[in-house]
């Protein structure tokens, strides 16, 4: 082979080496010998969340009675929940269970960019649920005229149109790079941070992108939440009563634990990531994990707790106790009628049989004379 050729095929051989067509994702590092034991928790809270978030759906979806704004929030925060968790959940439990690594890097690029993007979404929505409670409490006048069914529609838009313009960049920016690290992320999941540690070349932009995005949507959200809920707290604090203080905080619950679900985890694990450095790789990628399914499982718990929900819940339990007791009085009756019909054909068979029984006994009487003579005969003998 002649020089050329030989450093045309060594240049191609190390683009193809450090350009790779798949990752290989770890799972959770120097845990590998418990991944099965690991499994069984996350999975019943995959399916535990799974569950809850559709039936929250589905019942919103049936009932128009609950195409209330902040019905319908709560269906955004479910079906967004639920992509979060069933980006990422299935390919952890294929590592864990059949230790099936292997990702690639188009599929490894999409799971990050629904990752981030649904995050980015949930994060709206939660400002969005921020501005209805504000509204019903502090504006209860103008409730229905400012949040009607086209501004939330607009606003569902608005919080899809943000998450996809804000993540669309990062993975089109890793697919240009070459990965002189090798392969291997040591993590559950594709996540922006795992792979740019892998990456070779000039990753500001992408650090720079990754910071803006973190201050803009969870400081910036979080800051209005806070915001909103100051003045929510103050308009609560002029009412009269305490009774009235009760059920004003009793029309945030639903929202206020929905933010401590959600944020919570990114707090923790923000504070984690910059304070305690030296916490082992594990301890980042549970409270990671901790944030995937968490929310799920919680937020269809205070949907519940809506009030409209939880009505629209008696209202359907109201609705099978009185079909039961009505089941119930129709058996009786029917029962009742079958008794008499019984005892009626009874009658019917006993006056028929009546006329049949009276001439047998006179028959039976007649023998018995006849048979007197001669036992009378037999016994003076």
């Amino acid at each position: 082979m002649k020089e050329g050729e030989f450093s045309g095929a060594l240049l191609a051989s190390n683009i193809t080496s450090t350009h790779p067509a798949a990752f290989l994702l770890v799972g959770i590092p120097g845990l590998e010998q418990l991944h099965v034991w690991i499994s069984i928790p996350f999975c019943f809270a995959y399916t535990l969340g799974l569950l809850g978030n559709l039936t929250l759906l589905f019942n919103i979806r049936a009932d128009t009675a609950l195409h209330e704004p902040m019905c319908l929030f709560l269906a955004m925060l479910a079906a967004t929940d639920l992509v979060l968790s069933s980006t990422t959940l299935p390919k952890m439990l294929t590592i864990f269970w059949f230790r099936d690594q292997e990702i690639n890097l188009y599929a490894c690029l999409v799971q990050m960019f629904f990752l981030h993007s649904f995050s980015t979404m949930e994060s709206a929505v939660l400002l969005a649920m921020a501005f209805d409670r504000y509204v019903a409490i502090c504006k209860p006048l103008h409730y229905i005229t400012i949040l009607t069914g086209p501004l939330i529609t607009k606003t569902g838009l608005a919080a899809v149109t943000q998450a996809v313009t804000l993540m669309t960049t990062p993975p089109f920016l890793l697919r240009r790079f070459h990965y002189c690290r090798g392969p291997v992320i040591a993590h559950c999941y594709c996540e922006h941070v795992g792979v740019v540690r892998l990456a070779c070349g000039d990753i500001r932009f992408n650090n720079i992108h990754g910071i803006a995005v973190a201050m803009f949507i969870v400081v910036l959200d979080l800051l209005f939440v806070v915001l909103s809920y100051i003045f929510i707290l103050r308009a609560v604090l002029q009412l009269a009563s305490r009774e009235a203080h009760y059920k004003a905080f009793g029309t945030c619950v639903s929202h206020m634990g929905a933010i401590l679900s959600t944020y919570t985890p990114v707090v923790i694990c923000s504070v984690i990531h910059r304070v305690a450095r030296w916490a082992a790789p594990h301890v980042h990628i549970f409270l990671a994990i901790f944030y995937l399914l968490f929310s799920p499982i919680v937020n269809p718990i205070y949907g519940v707790k809506t009030k409209q929900i939880r009505d629209h819940n008696a209202g359907d339990w109201q609705k099978e106790l009185c079909f039961t007791v009505k089941l119930n009085t129709h058996l009786a009756q029917d029962l009742e009628k079958w008794k008499e019909e019984m005892w009626q054909e009874m009658k019917e068979l006993w006056a028929q049989l009546l006329p049949h029984a009276n001439k047998v006994s006179s028959q039976i009487r007649g023998k018995m004379c006849e048979l007197k003579q001669p036992l009378a005969l037999y016994a003076n003998l």
